[in-house]
């Protein structure tokens, strides 16, 4: 099997809440029994950072195209922009690093940070200059969070970073090659059905189902509830009696609370694997540690 010539420097341009890069030894594992044998098309439908999406596309040489989509416009508009415009993306994010380090105080930072973001939220912006002011926020926000509240601002507190990294050249270049194999679409997940081509893979990562009343879950304006559960469920038994093979990442209820099997029945006639991965329950820190996970697929593999 080909595999990619691109250097290391290849992994999400964006930190991202929930994002799969320590999953990816686990869901690698789960790939389908073909998924290496023959040219494929891979999709994502709730592409997030992309950690699965970049890893993959620099190892599997064999993935002939691939789709990703996302509700969130300014995250899918940060991909168009490194697609098609690398070169003039690096130019003002190497601006905005000159213009944050020659701040030589927290304090003016800060204010730097707070300006961007009320452009970032409230001015006219092109594609460009939108994806330069996403990728300075999440690089220079708290815990590079990113957040949105019922309106639709971007709301994540400065995170008072010294020295943070805010252009990466080579990165950008690198994440730029890999997606001119990708086709970039925003809106519901259910529109990448149009653009699914046998064979294929699917990987859902949808917004988790909150396992206690802090679960972070706002990654956009929209709410991703029960109702979007169920619809998402009714999708995926479409794509299963079209033979698409699909696994779908989400939410162990039980590590909280043992009753809560919800996705387990939910999800009652697919296969069902549950993973550890590191994540932060809790405000006050007792609770982040490794907390199960749900893998969820269609097909069999070949230890079963």
């Amino acid at each position: 099997m080909k595999t990619n010539s691109l250097s290391a420097s290849v992994r999400p341009f964006l930190k991202w809440a929930g994002g799969k890069t320590q999953l990816i030894p686990s869901i690698e594992q789960l790939l389908p029994p073909s998924f290496c044998e023959e040219e494929i098309c891979y999709v994502e439908p709730f592409v997030g950072g992309g950690a699965l999406l970049f890893y993959l596309l620099k190892k599997y040489h064999n993935i002939k195209n691939a789709v990703i989509n996302d509700i969130n416009s300014r995250l899918i508009n940060t991909y168009l922009a490194i697609k098609y415009h690398p070169k003039d993306l690096i130019f003002l994010l190497k601006d905005l690093q000159i213009s944050y380090m020659r701040c030589k105080s927290g304090d003016r930072q800060k204010m730097l940070f707070l300006d961007i973001r009320q452009k970032f939220n409230f001015s006219s912006l092109g594609i460009i200059e939108e994806a330069a002011y996403m990728i300075f926020l999440n690089h220079t926000c708290f815990n590079g969070l990113y957040r949105e509240n019922s309106r639709g601002e971007f709301n994540v507190a400065f995170g008072k970073y010294v020295n943070p990294v805010i252009c990466d050249e080579s990165l950008i270049f690198n994440d730029s090659e890999l997606l001119q194999r990708v086709k970039i679409l925003n809106g519901d997940f259910s529109q990448v059905v149009d653009y699914v081509e046998q064979p294929a893979f699917v990987y859902f990562d949808p917004p988790y189902r909150p396992i206690n009343n802090i679960s972070f879950t706002s990654y956009s304006k929209e709410n991703f509830n029960d109702k979007e559960q169920q619809r998402l469920k009714h999708f995926i038994d479409y794509l299963t009696t079209k033979g698409i093979s699909i696994l779908l990442s989400n939410s162990d209820g039980s590590a909280v609370d043992p009753e809560n099997t919800y996705l387990d029945m939910l999800y009652k006639d697919y296969f069902i694997n549950r993973v550890y991965a590191r994540r932060s329950i809790s405000r006050n820190g007792l609770s982040r540690g490794p907390i199960p996970e749900l893998l969820i697929r269609n097909y069999r593999i070949d230890r079963e």
